[in-house]
């Protein structure tokens, strides 16, 4: 699919547009594809003032397809507008999709990086050991619109000599004077690792080290990123095929980070205790990216790859996942914090304040509202009703979102807790995503209710809070036009 056939085939499916915007399910503050499939944040970045956040994009199937790199912008993070997509896969590098990548801003220029996807037909192959290439392809631009030529600048002959045919999503980021270059793997023992390469000029890069733990930790790593954020080093990582746990891995596959110490003297790194970054049923691939207010902010694909629920709500009316709220990481005792970006105060009207005593119902027609308890006392237990099956409850040290019908098969997460002190819940018309304890838990789901005016109310609670409500407006987006 490159350019022209994308220009040419774009006008025959404005139906399929249109009857995805007028879906009840559509979500008001979430970045969602205009049809088609959405999946990984790609390329995120700030450049002269315009955030650009590009994604994994099938613009003509809600479902799995050849990809290119969907593309948004903003200023503010209320007024969205659409753009033109940024990248195909119209090359023998990426000929079967423009995989996942990441943007790196160098001498007034943005640099992508992303993996190209070639999967040979010519035979059968099981396609992890052989019959795929993943090239890592660099290309530029000066104003993030507008893609330059692509350079191949990292094969399968440049990756270590163990590793499987799996290697891929890059991300950059520079030390030292120096560049460097992650990819995510898997080795031919199936263990999944990182992959860390160094250059000068961003275009000839030599492999530096593999970063992984000494025990098994998974078949494959996807997505990773490496940053540290108030002197301290995180590693983000997607570890395929970890064992399921009681309170923690209950996705079919993970999205987490681990503490990382680099030795001062051999470069080396060494990784501490991984901790997921979300206990909900859908996020994964998360990117960060800093802004140019020194805002380490992420975004992640509000959905799970092969899990056992579905979205086929969505996808019957010609559209299909979206991406998280933008959130700004922070740290506080060594702990990373997630939390809702600033922006999106913006959104809100009609302030409630009460206490919990006091809050007998709150009834919403749309379902798009910010809920926010600060307990005045440790809460023991505690049961919160979001919509007429979609519950958040609270027992010793265990909080748990448990969803009926409207999870499309999504029943029960959770999370162990020392305390519950607060909690923030952002509910969409089809979206929950709840911040626990100023951030240092989340969980995001998406849910498919038959009806949006619902009841907010509580039970089973035995300790007084400050409650806080705002109805919540939506992005504002400007949507380009059929040509």
């Amino acid at each position: 699919m490159d350019r022209e056939w994308y220009d040419r085939n774009y006008p025959k499916y404005e139906d399929m547009r249109m009857q995805a915007k007028k879906d009840g399910n559509r979500l008001r503050y979430h970045l969602m594809p205009p049809a088609g499939w959405m999946n990984d944040p790609n390329g995120l970045c700030q450049f002269q003032g315009v955030y650009h956040i590009y994604f994994q994009y099938t613009p003509f199937l809600a479902g799995w397809g050849t990809k290119i790199w969907g593309h948004y912008t903003t200023r503010d993070w209320v007024h969205f507008r659409e753009e033109e997509p940024f990248l195909f896969p119209d090359c023998v590098w990426d000929r079967d999709g423009v995989y996942s990548g990441c943007a790196f801003e160098k001498d007034g220029e943005i640099h992508y990086f992303y993996t190209g996807n070639v999967k040979l037909s010519d035979r059968q192959y099981d396609y992890i050991r052989e019959g795929r290439e993943q090239n890592t392809i660099h290309v530029k631009s000066s104003d993030g619109m507008t893609a330059q030529a692509k350079q191949l600048v990292l094969s399968h002959a440049d990756y270590p000599k163990d590793m499987t045919k799996h290697v891929r999503d890059p991300k950059v980021f520079a030390k030292h004077g120096n560049c460097y270059l992650l990819l995510g793997a898997r080795d031919k023992e199936d263990r999944g690792c990182a992959l860390l390469f160094c250059s000068k000029d961003l275009e000839h890069w030599s492999y530096v080290q593999r970063i992984a733990p000494q025990e098994y930790f998974g078949y494959m790593w996807e997505c990773p990123d490496l940053f540290t954020l108030n002197g301290k080093t995180f590693l983000l990582a997607c570890p395929q095929g970890l064992p399921k746990k009681e309170h923690c891995c209950q996705n079919v596959y993970q999205c987490g980070c681990f503490t990382a110490k680099q030795d001062s003297q051999k470069g080396t790194y060494t990784l501490g205790e991984f901790k997921e970054l979300d206990k909900g049923f859908d996020f994964y691939a998360a990117q960060t990216f800093e802004d140019e207010y020194g805002r380490r902010i992420l975004l992640a694909w509000m959905g799970m790859p092969d899990a056992e629920y579905d979205n086929d709500v969505t996808a019957c009316e010609g559209w299909i996942h979206a991406l998280t709220m933008p959130r700004v990481l922070t740290v506080t005792d060594g702990k990373l914090l997630q939390n809702p970006l600033k922006e999106m105060e913006q959104l809100r009207r009609n302030k409630r304040h009460t206490t919990l005593r006091a809050f007998v119902c709150q009834e919403t027609k749309d379902c798009c509202f910010e809920l926010h308890l600060e307990f005045l006392e440790h809460a023991r237990a505690m049961t919160l009703w979001l919509r007429e099956d979609v519950m958040l409850g609270y027992q010793d040290g265990v909080l748990a979102l448990c969803l009926g019908k409207s999870g499309c098969g999504r029943r029960k997460r959770t999370v162990c807790l020392k305390e519950l002190r607060s909690f923030t819940v952002f509910s969409d018309t089809s979206s929950v995503e709840v911040f626990i304890n100023g951030g240092e838990e989340t969980m995001t789901t998406r849910v498919y209710s038959e009806s949006l005016e619902q009841k907010v109310w509580f039970s089973d609670t035995d300790a007084d809070a400050q409650v806080q409500w705002y109805d919540l407006d939506g992005y504002k987006m400007q949507w380009k036009l059929c040509k």
